[in-house]
């Protein structure tokens, strides 16, 4: 449910939660989802029941969603792209050392 009634009968929308989980095995936290919940306390209890049924997080983070700014998918290339002259920031420019095994 992503509403309630208030007492004069109108409907309040809930806000939209982002969920992040942490696996047992892993390190980071990963997005798995959205909720609506009325607020933070209810958002972590309710990401719990949805996203971890099978016991698979040991921490669950949640962030209203309007807090959160992203970049424009459609903009990737120009906002991705390195900077002229900063080629040095790719490992593919570099070679390995000899008789450095582990590289």
């Amino acid at each position: 449910m992503d509403a309630r009634s208030t007492s004069s009968g109108t409907q309040e929308t809930w806000p939209l939660w982002e969920v992040f989980v942490r696996a047992n095995r892993g390190l980071n936290h990963v997005h798995v989802g959205s909720l609506h919940a009325p607020d933070s306390e209810m958002a972590v209890r309710n990401a719990r029941d949805l996203y971890t049924r099978r016991g698979e997080g040991v921490s669950i983070w949640v962030v209203p969603t309007d807090a959160i700014t992203t970049s424009d998918p459609d903009d990737k290339d120009a906002f991705f792209e390195s900077p002229t002259g900063k080629n040095y920031r790719h490992a593919v420019y570099y070679t390995a050392s000899e008789g450095v095994p582990h590289l």
